[in-house]
């Protein structure tokens, strides 16, 4: 056991790189690890039990809800309100976000952003999944929290994660000097450092993108794919097509083995399909503190202002020069893009 440190020593002495409020924001983090542990329970014995399946309901953004969507939702809203760090918890499947009028949090200084489980559409068939979260300290003084407090930049993050219940379970997280990884080691229940200071290759090989929505993706989107095809071994192409369906599980690939991950706009969803506050912000943050880069395509993520709470982007994220690649391409295309649309 003397090599082994746990999430918490590892935040405990970790404390002086936050700049204000060190204990509360360990304590915040510490309460998703806590509620992070209790949904890998369910997952894990998902099979076993009546948690399979639809929740037969909907969320805000149209989408049906499975039966542990709403599971991990009440562990982590439950979690947070408990501990007594958290303002306002804003979810993917909440129409609204939740404020948090308790007691022990009268004086809470930080809003939590969460999906749940991402990928959860793959849970009924044993693939990887995860929770995605994003913290934020509140900007007014008094009072309740509002909506203002929520609608921040993701340059105002002050720590952000992600947990993939996978073949092994890891609590990934960063608060802005660099990215740490843990794997719960399921004899101890705890989780213990296992990727110190995680970086993201400057290039990779590794391409995620659904290519069965080809024909609705912009110029740009279809010219990279067909650049990651072609043979050129100098630039170590063609590229390796890799494409699990949770956004956690292929970025996390990514950011071990270096690579892209693209969910453009399409037709259907031209403002973007995935949710600026819940997923892209916090994962952009992540891979930008591991040395990658995140783009809508043309700007960066995390200086997107956010005007609704449920706000959807595109995102190409990963290895820097993939990225660079593939915004290039949009940038040459997007007059292209913008004749179709008119004719």
């Amino acid at each position: 056991m003397s090599g082994i440190k746990t999430l918490g020593q590892f935040i405990i002495e970790k404390q002086a790189d936050f700049s204000y409020a060190k204990g509360e924001l360990s304590r915040l983090l510490r309460d998703i690890g806590i509620a992070a542990k209790i949904v890998n329970r369910e997952v894990n014995k998902a099979g076993l039990v009546d948690i399979l399946g639809d929740a037969g309901t909907v969320n805000i953004q149209g989408e049906g809800q499975k039966k542990l969507d709403v599971f991990a939702n009440t562990q982590f809203i439950a979690a947070l309100t408990s501990g007594g760090e958290c303002c306002i918890v804003a979810t993917e499947e909440e129409d609204d976000f939740v404020p948090i009028d308790s007691p022990v949090s009268k004086n809470a200084k930080y809003i939590v952003c969460i999906d749940p489980l991402d990928g959860s559409s793959n849970i009924d068939v044993n693939v990887a999944v995860g929770t995605i979260f994003s913290i934020y300290r509140r900007k007014s003084m008094e009072g309740l929290a509002t909506l203002a407090d929520v609608l921040q930049k993701g340059t105002e993050q002050v720590a952000a994660g992600y947990v993939i219940y996978g073949s092994s379970t890891m609590l990934v997280y960063t608060t802005g000097k660099g990215v740490n990884g843990f794997t719960l080691d399921p004899s101890i229940g705890e989780f213990c450092l296992s990727h110190p200071n995680m970086k993201v290759p400057k290039d990779g090989s590794i391409y995620s993108i659904n290519e069965g929505n080809y024909v609705h993706f912009p110029m740009g989107v279809k010219k990279y794919i067909k650049y990651a095809q072609v043979h050129d071994e100098a630039s170590n192409r063609p590229y390796t097509s890799r494409y699990i369906g949770s956004m956690v599980a292929d970025i996390h690939r990514n950011l071990i083995k270096g690579g892209i991950y693209i969910y453009p706009t399409t037709a259907s969803s031209p403002n973007g399909k995935l949710r600026l506050l819940y997923e892209c912000n916090p994962m952009a943050f992540i891979v930008e503190q591991a040395g990658g880069t995140a783009s809508d395509g043309f700007r960066r993520i995390l200086e997107i202002e956010p005007v609704e709470l449920h706000q959807r982007s595109s995102i190409f994220i990963g290895s820097e020069k993939m990225v660079k690649m593939a915004e290039e391409m949009m940038a040459t295309y997007a007059v292209s893009d913008s004749n179709t649309k008119i004719a």
